[in-house]
């Protein structure tokens, strides 16, 4: 074996680390606190210090055939969106497929990171790690920092003048597991983000009354897109990213606000982001309309002040006789671990090269994977991530000076401005960042040689959903089964649907929805000549 790597969690960063060392012949340890894999998909009936934690009735947002492993396809008859039980299945499937679990220390906390005296000359790293109340240190020559970003709540009690006299229950989502408690409640949720409206729509059926009070509004999404399909697999496609990266602000700007509004109008809902043309992620929820429809679910403005038992909305509107407030308000991003200063600015930004490398290190031995976010699947990025991050640390790649580091650093933060409205967002856009990434290694697909010499793959790459299969197809990684697993993404999307036979599947026809999108302007044009 080569060097000798220490990996930092083992849910699908680590896993997906594990194995691209494995690949590249460097030896891995992981080391994983909890007793089993997954991270943030093993659920648990209770929250652990320092570990992610869902509630019980969480799905995934993203559709199976987008969020594989790229080698490693969901079977057939797994739902296109899964329950936290199915995906975990999936999750433990694919690490016994790869002969992962050796790898694995599990019940053991990294306690510390230290660079080595001779850092400068060997880039290696003193880790510290406690099982059974032992300590113990070893050396290794780099680390693979995997332990997520949903770990430390974020509670602006600050924020809230009079939440000190709030005599109910107040606590962060993390805490929520399922809704039998609340029956007959009277609850608030602070935030309108995915867990916020999850949480809000799964109380309205058991509470008296549940309210969301958002600040600045979001864009709500459904699983459930144009004619019935899965919303990633007609939404994140090459082509879109191509038209939205090239057309007109003004153009784009305006297609993106019918798209976000196409299921309803927004404004009508009281949920209208404050910016509407900001690319901030949505929430994906296919209840909450129809909760606020039947009055179940009311949204509101910021709070601008509690009392012992109501809530003070700015528009002078008050929730009375609240039983229980719940902070759906997001986590912050810590590293306890190590030394902040490794991978935070003089702000206490995180600063990373491509969301991935510090750019100051001396050497380049150490790689935060997972925590960028994009509307993409996490899956397929950390195998990216990981991918390159490894061939990085192998020495197969090279990463460039300092200063073009946070020069790109830079550029990336005025780009971030004006796209989700902040510079410190941890989003980003999914195809231009993995094909940056896939472009490092080699494994970025070339689409106008696709074209001249498989044009059948070339328009499912380039107008069909843009699947992590695509970043298996060439360069170091290649998967001989890539090719037809682009080719039959739809049969696997179609089949667990077809419980009652009716008819033939029906698959979308790739271009019609872009023909249909045109068509309309270019007889404007026509009738506007002829009258002339």
């Amino acid at each position: 074996m080569g060097k000798r790597v220490a990996i930092i969690g083992a849910g699908v960063s680590g896993l997906a680390s594990i194995r691209s060392c494995l690949e590249e012949g460097l030896e891995p340890t992981c080391f994983e606190r909890s007793e089993d894999i997954g991270g943030l998909w093993k659920f648990s009936d209770h929250t652990e210090e320092g570990r992610a934690s869902i509630y019980q009735s969480v799905f995934t947002n993203s559709s199976k055939e987008m969020m594989c492993f790229p080698d490693f396809p969901y079977p057939d008859d797994f739902p296109n969106f899964m329950h936290n039980r199915k995906l975990q299945e999936y999750i433990t499937a694919f690490c016994k497929e790869k002969n992962l679990l050796k790898y694995i220390q599990f019940k053991t906390l990294v306690s510390g990171i230290n660079k080595r005296p001779d850092f400068s000359i060997t880039g290696q790293w003193d880790v510290t790690t406690e099982r059974n109340g032992k300590k113990e240190s070893a050396i290794f020559d780099a680390v693979l920092i995997c332990s997520g970003h949903h770990v430390y709540p974020h509670l602006p009690k600050e924020s809230f003048p009079g939440l000190k006299l709030f005599k109910g229950k107040c606590f962060h989502s993390r805490e929520y597991k399922e809704p039998g408690v609340f029956k007959g409640k009277r609850v608030l949720v602070l935030g309108l983000g995915n867990s916020g409206c999850d949480i809000a729509t799964e109380l309205s059926h058991t509470a008296e009354q549940v309210m969301i009070s958002s600040r600045s509004g979001s864009w709500v999404m459904s699983r459930v897109w144009d004619e019935g399909y899965p919303w990633d697999m007609l939404f994140i496609t090459r082509f879109e990213t191509f038209l939205k990266n090239n057309l007109p602000t003004a153009i784009s700007d305006w297609w993106y606000m019918k798209q976000m509004n196409a299921r309803f109008k927004h404004e009508n809902y009281g949920l209208m982001p404050l910016n509407r043309t900001l690319r901030k992620e949505p929430v994906f929820n296919d209840e909450l309309p129809a909760c606020i429809l039947c009055g179940i679910v009311s949204v509101k403005p910021n709070v601008r002040e509690f009392t012992e038992t109501s809530a003070i909305f700015e528009d002078g509107t008050v929730f009375e006789g609240i039983d229980c407030v719940i902070f759906a308000t997001g986590y912050s991003y810590d590293y306890p671990f190590i030394d902040e200063s490794i991978i935070k600015n003089k702000n206490n930004e995180v600063t990373l090269f491509k969301g991935i490398f510090p750019p100051k290190l001396e050497k380049p031995t150490m790689a935060v994977i997972g925590f960028v976010q994009s509307l993409g699947a996490t899956i397929p990025t950390v195998d990216l991530q990981a991918r390159w991050a490894v061939r990085v640390i192998k020495g197969t790649c090279t990463l460039p000076s300092v200063t073009d580091m946070m020069d790109d650093i830079d550029k990336k933060r005025g780009k971030k401005l004006k796209w989700f409205g902040t510079s410190e967002t941890v989003q980003t856009d999914y195809i231009t960042y993995m094909d940056e990434l896939a472009s490092f290694i080699g494994a970025k697909p070339h689409i106008p040689w696709l074209f001249l010499t498989d044009p059948k793959l070339a328009v499912e790459v380039f107008f069909g959903p843009c699947s992590p299969y695509q970043f298996r197809l060439v360069g170091p990684g290649k998967w001989p089964g890539a090719r037809n697993a682009i080719l039959t993404q739809w049969d696997r999307t179609l089949k667990p649907m077809k419980t009652r036979g009716v008819g033939k599947p029906q698959k979308p026809c790739l271009l019609c929805r872009w023909v249909r999108l045109f068509i309309l302007p270019v007889m404007f044009i026509a009738v506007f000549f002829a009258l002339i």
